[in-house]
Parts: C-alpha cells; sequence; structure tokens
C-alpha cells in the first residue's frame, strides 16, 4: 500500500537565465514498510525533496500525499497540526530541547497535540533503543549516538505515517552510524514504519532496501537492494566526527 506520493513535484528559483530547478517534475511513491534511502551530492535537490515531503517548503507545482491525503491542500493550521501527527523527523543535528530530560523530549510531540500518552508502546520504543538508564538525563550529558536514539524515539512515538530522516548520522562516527542505521532499521520492523533517509553516503545507502538517486533535481535511478545491515556492506560506511566518549 503506497503511504507516500508525489506527482510532478517542482521547485523553481528565479526566472530566465538565473532560474534555478531545484526540483524539476518528481514522481515518487514509497510503500508501507519500506526503508529507502535518497542519495545524491549537495545541491542534487535531495533536502529540497525531504522538505517537500515533511510540509517544510511549498513546491511551486505538483502534490505531496502522505496516507492518502494531498498536503498542500491543508490551510497553515492543518498542516501543522498533520505534520506533527503524521509525520516524524529525525535531523542531524538531533534538535533536542537542551533543558528537558530524555523523556520528556521523547514524548514532547504527544503533549503539544494534547494526546495520552501510550505508555505501553513508549515505554516498548524506549526498551527497543536502549534508553531505560536515560530517561533522566539531559541532552547535554548524552554521547551522540545516545541523543540520536532520542530523536528516533521521539519520532516513534506519535506512530506517524513515515519518518523523514535527514542526514541522521552525519555527526556520528562510523561504529555509531553503523549502529544507529541498525537500530533504525529494527524500529521499522518492529513497529511496521515507514522510513525515508536523505543522505550523500552511497555506501551508507546500498544498507536500506531501496536506494533513489537523484541530480538536478530529478530522479535518475530508482532500485531495490537485498541487503543486510549486518552484511560486508556494513564495514564500508564512512562516518564523520565522533560524538562518543
Amino acid at each position: 500500500m503506497k503511504i507516500l506520493e508525489t506527482r510532478q513535484l517542482k521547485k523553481y528559483y528565479g526566472n530566465g537565465d538565473t532560474q534555478v530547478k531545484a526540483l524539476d517534475g518528481v514522481d515518487l511513491s514509497v510503500d508501507e514498510g519500506e526503508f529507502a534511502a535518497i542519495v545524491g551530492t549537495s545541491g542534487s535537490g535531495k533536502s529540497t525533496l525531504l522538505h517537500m515531503l515533511g510540509g517544510l517548503d511549498y513546491p511551486s507545482s505538483g502534490n505531496v500525499i502522505v496516507g492518502g491525503k494531498n498536503i498542500f491542500e491543508l490551510n497553515e493550521t492543518e498542516l501543522t497540526i498533520f505534520r506533527r501527527r503524521q509525520i516524524g523527523f529525525i535531523f542531524q543535528s538531533y534538535n533536542l530541547v537542551p533543558i528537558l530530560s530524555v523523556y520528556e523530549n521523547i514524548v514532547l510531540p504527544l503533549e503539544l497535540d494534547g494526546k495520552d500518552i501510550d505508555k505501553t508502546f513508549v515505554d516498548d520504543v524506549i526498551s527497543t533503543l536502549g534508553l531505560k538508564e536515560k530517561l533522566q538525563n539531559i541532552p547535554g550529558q548524552l554521547s551522540g549516538g545516545q541523543q540520536q536514539r532520542v530523536a528516533i524515539a521521539r519520532a516513534l512515538v506519535t506512530k506517524p505515517s513515515i519518518i523523514l530522516a535527514d542526514e541522521p548520522t552525519g555527526n556520528l562516527d562510523s561504529k555509531t552510524t553503523q549502529e544507529v542505521l541498525g537500530l533504525l532499521k529494527l524500529t521499522g520492523e518492529q513497529f511496521h514504519q515507514t522510513i525515508l533517509m536523505i543522505t550523500h553516503n552511497e555506501a551508507l545507502a546500498q544498507l536500506c532496501d531501496r536506494v533513489i538517486h537523484i541530480e538536478d533535481g530529478r530522479i535518475v535511478d530508482d532500485s531495490n537492494m537485498d541487503k543486510n545491515i549486518t552484511g560486508a556492506g556494513a564495514g564500508r560506511i564512512q562516518g564523520g566526527v565522533s560524538h562518543e566518549k
């Protein structure tokens, strides 16, 4: 079943000779439960695409349909509510609230939405991500990998239609990168979650179920992969600066 679809999605900046086509007619569909990577170099359009899929920016033309709803037919208030309930975000910089505890960060989206907390589900997510012993800590007391676990938990607890991960391992070393990607795959499978990850890291992308390449605002290749996170490809991941202590 399709959970996300774009139709002739375009984002143009400027006019005439100076016009930049950040997205130039992107048609994409993602099935429920898929773990897909969108790969591209800087300036390829991958970040612009993520912002469109998450309703963070408006296209020049075209549609984004999430869970059967065309998100750009919603007004600003409706879109904010829809985004909070149906789209989970995981960012490279974690985006945790520094003065809140781990637990408070995890349940923050639920509290902002005035929802009752499904304690059993939240506890299951916390246990799966190995955060039980860190619930009273604040983000500054955690390693980079631990902070990203909190961000993953926060994205999962609203039970969104889709999770959008923007370079989620960009600030992590290679060992922690593999660990975080493994947790993303595990939680995706365990909680039947659809995940779309933006990355420039080809080796990292090869460990996903599906790899979509974007260049000059267009999808140029879309292929399913048959690899496991624990397979030989995992050793090729190249991480960034370690935040581990």
